[in-house]
């Protein structure tokens, strides 16, 4: 039957997962017409299309944008549903057929993680309201949206390093990004705030998360609700390696409460450094501290 938020718009990033949405397009657009789902689609090329491509087709009057693609394709058309206020449009819904090296952000939800098991969600009309938040970033006050989690300091290294990496090295490159990274990483002087708590001293790491999961599937903030208004931060205050040491605990979710880990709850972040440290978001290099954060409660609507 149709789908009760009109047609579907596919914004899809046919390079993702390593070219897994390519080729798996015809196989997906077959399952939506199994569905009986009427839908067009709109192909990136290169960086910032799908937030364009997002935000003409709420302007032309669809309201069901579904981000075909890995985490950095997710972001980007989240980016171009909302603003400040929240949904640009009341009415818009965002869908997800995830692929990518990490689709960390669908993992909270349940959702499936790859391209043909992605369409049978689509169907119906159950939606969940989810945060979104606003990072600001640098002396420039730089600023975007993120809707899973960002990082500050050795994480943010990793990305930045394993971004330059080739693609077909997939979750590797996370691997290798990271003992790039640690080696001559020089640990910081940081204060974080987190509404009314602080934190101030040496720590290598800085985790801001409204999802559960980041760097391809470790579970770093298990206690994570997208929809409760609230960031959870986990600020790493042991040696570099620890991150590396304790990967299986984190993986499962177990590395949490640990004395060398100071963490908070909050709706409107700050993270100063004495000098400055990297930034990302949603897996994407952004650029450098100082960094404000706030939530958008209940910004978008998920399809799950």
């Amino acid at each position: 039957m149709p789908s009760p938020f009109g047609r579907l718009v596919l914004v899809v990033n046919p390079r993702a997962g390593r070219g897994e949405v390519g080729r798996e397009m015809p196989e997906l657009e077959r399952r939506i017409r199994a569905g009986r789902l009427d839908y067009r689609i709109e192909e990136t090329r290169g960086p910032g299309d799908a937030t364009r491509l997002a935000r003409e087709a709420l302007d032309a009057g669809d309201r069901f944008i579904v981000a075909v693609g890995g985490d950095g394709t997710i972001n980007e058309v989240v980016n171009g549903m909302v603003d400040d206020e929240g949904s640009v449009v009341e009415e818009a819904v965002l869908g997800v057929v995830a692929a990518g090296s990490g689709s960390d952000f669908v993992r909270t939800f349940g959702l499936p993680d790859r391209v043909t098991t992605g369409a049978r969600h689509l169907l119906g009309e159950q939606t969940y309201p989810i945060d979104v938040a606003r990072i600001t970033y640098g002396p420039e006050e730089r600023w975007r949206y993120f809707v899973n989690a960002a990082q500050v300091g050795l994480g943010a290294q990793v990305v930045r390093r394993a971004a330059r990496m080739p693609r077909f090295l997939g979750r590797g490159r996370f691997f290798l990004g990271f003992w790039r990274s640690v080696i001559g990483y020089r640990v910081s002087e940081l204060h974080v705030r987190a509404d009314r708590r602080e934190f101030r001293g040496r720590a290598h790491s800085v985790v801001i998360a409204n999802g559960q999961f980041l760097g391809g599937g470790m579970r770093i903030s298990p206690r994570s609700y997208p929809g409760d208004g609230k960031l959870d931060v986990h600020v790493s205050t042991g040696p570099k390696s620890q991150t590396f040491t304790i990967l299986p605990q984190i993986y499962r979710g177990e590395h949490l409460p640990d004395p060398r880990i100071t963490e908070m709850l909050g709706a409107e972040i700050e993270v100063g450094s004495d000098r400055p440290v990297p930034v990302e978001a949603d897996g994407e290099p952004l650029g450098e501290t100082p960094v404000k954060v706030t939530v958008l409660k209940e910004a978008l609507r998920l399809k799950i």
